[in-house]
This record gives C-alpha cells, structure tokens and sequence, in this order.
C-alpha cells in the first residue's frame, strides 16, 4: 500500500490541499487544467485517500471538538469551511466550543474533555497567551490530540498549520520601505498575541536594516473605541506607512485619515492590512492586504489532526502554508 500522502499530492501538482480535496469530492468545481495535473500527479504517485483514514472502513464517526472565539469572524468562518470540508470526506462530525470570556476558558477546555472528542482544533487566537496555555494543557493533560490552526504558541512539537508571521511581517514593511516610506507604523492590538509578537518581530527587523525607527502603535479591534485613538494619533505624528494588525483596523485608520484629515491614499499614506478579508475588498480605496490563506489552514489542520487520531506517522508536526501580497489601491504598485 502507498505510503503517499495529500501532502504530497499537493506538492508535486503545485497546488493547495483544498484544491486536491476538491479534484477528489467535487471535480467539477476545478479547473480541467488543474484537475487533469492533480489526477496525473495521484496516478504517479500512487495515492489512495482512503489509506489516510483507515477508520473509515469500519465507518467509525469520530468527533472533533473546534475551539473558537468570534465565529462571526470572516477568517474564521473560512477555516471553519476548510475544516468542514475535510471532516465531511472522512465522515467525522465537528462539535463547536466558543470562548466568549478569557476567564472562562479552561471551563471551555473542561467541556471539550466532558464531551470525550476524539480530537481537538484551536482556532482562537483571540486568547491571551496564559488563557490559551491553560486550554492547550487541559487538552493535552487528558491525552486528546490537538492540533493549532492559525495560532502560534511556543511549544516544541505542538502540532500547528499557520503562515510565517514574521516573514509576511517583514516583507510587507520592505515593501512600504521600497516605496520611499520612512515614518511606517506598525498598528498592533493593546491585548498581547503571540501571532501579532511575530508580526511585530518582522516589522522592527526590517525596520532596523533600513536604519529606520521603529513605531508600534497600540489599539482596540474595537471600531467605536480606535477611532478615537486614531484621530488623537494622527493629530501628534508624522506617517506616510501604515501596516495593521488585521483589516478591519487598517479600515478603520484609514477613514479616519480620509475623513478627519484629508489624506489622500496612497499618494499620503500607505496602508497595508493582513489577512485578506471581505473588508479589504469593501474598503474604498480597496486595501492591499497579506492574504492568508485561511480555507487552506482549516483543511490541513483537520487533515493533520486525522493522522494524529489515526497514531499516523507524522514527519512535520508545523506546517507553514505560503502567503502573498494583494496589492491594490491604498500602496503604491
């Protein structure tokens, strides 16, 4: 039997994993091009999906405890979609455990134990980093496998699908640098995340080698509370780049710059967001953001954690999915 794995269909046919389950489940939704390359790639590898889950053949359902914050959320909704999807082929059924308050969080992580889930996925980065240990260890101290999807924790051998932070970080500040930008800010969250210390790490590294100070400038997610951080900030410094945490604060910086201001985008300010979601898209001027691709992490993560609830080998426990830049109209092309 071929030990070949999804992974590696992917890899050879240069294409994501979602792509690969989508040649397999729903053909039709892909490409000829695409899917005659992936099929070419499978035959010549010898791939056989079902080798993945052997469970399957005695038609075991296996549960999957999700843990989530704000599941209104686009990015999250979308890897929710990965994870379905995967979840879906191997017939295992997906349990929702939402984190509404940080210090109900390990009751949250009791509850996924109570329900004896057969694995768990960690979606919530919404957690500060001593709320997410206490989770992560709940789960692991009653032997549940558990995977990390877009999270970032510092523990050797936690299994984890995500991007490079600090490299995506770091390219889009030498990006603005290229531009001609010198007072660029990095426009970071007041509560501490271990996913945006990697953003600030990229930012200040760059930053640093082009002898350029470095700015982190500290705010609420919250619209109705940043607004008024923005117009206060904007009143005292000199910007012409501005990277943001998440979209929605790259927004609602920019309105505030536009409307209270004056500035023209990007011919004042370049303003840059991550993660890609429907509101760089609304944005007017639409808004150049790091896409992240979140459907793609939510498979892998569920693919992961079925070979880890299979005692599958597992050579790479942290996946690191490429990223890009989507330039539109708020930086200079």
């Amino acid at each position: 039997m071929s030990n070949t794995t999804i992974y590696d269909v992917a890899g050879a046919a240069k294409v994501s994993l979602a792509t690969v389950s989508r040649v397999l489940n729903n053909p039709e939704k892909v490409k000829q091009e695409t899917r005659d390359r992936v099929l070419r790639v499978i035959n010549e590898l010898g791939y056989r999906p079902n080798a993945i889950a052997r469970g399957l053949a005695s038609r075991k359902t296996t549960t999957v405890g999700v843990i989530v914050s704000d599941i209104t959320r686009a990015s999250v909704a979308q890897m929710l979609s990965g994870i379905i999807d995967i979840a879906n082929k191997y017939r295992y059924s997906i349990k929702l455990f939402a984190i509404t308050e940080s210090s109900k969080a390990l009751d949250v992580a009791m509850n996924v134990v109570a329900e004896q889930v057969d694995g768990a996925l960690y979606l919530n980065d919404e957690l500060e980093s001593k709320y997410a240990e206490e989770v992560i260890e709940k789960i692991e101290e009653n032997q549940i496998p558990i995977t990390l999807c877009n999270v970032v924790y510092d523990k050797e051998n936690l299994p984890s699908v995500s991007i490079d932070y600090e490299h995506a970080s770091y390219e889009v500040t030498k990006k603005l640098i290229k531009e001609g930008r010198k007072d660029i800010y990095l426009l970071s969250t007041t509560r501490k995340y271990a996913v945006n210390d990697r953003k600030e790490s990229g930012y200040v590294k760059a930053m640093k080698e082009a002898n350029l100070e470095a700015h982190i400038f500290r705010t609420s997610g919250d619209t109705y509370i940043n607004r008024p951080h923005f117009k206060d900030f904007l009143a005292h410094n000199k910007v012409d780049g501005v990277i943001a945490v998440r979209d929605s604060i790259a927004v609602s910086f920019m309105n505030v710059a536009r409307e209270e201001f004056g500035k023209k985008i990007p011919k004042d300010i370049s303003i840059v967001g991550f993660q890609n979601t429907k509101y760089a898209i609304l944005a007017s001027p639409a808004l150049t953001s790091i896409d992240i691709p979140v459907y793609d992490i939510g498979a892998a993560s569920m693919q992961l954690l079925t070979k880890l609830m299979n005692n599958e080998t597992v050579d790479d426990k942290n996946l690191l999915l490429p990223h890009r830049i989507i330039e539109r109209q708020t930086t200079e092309n």
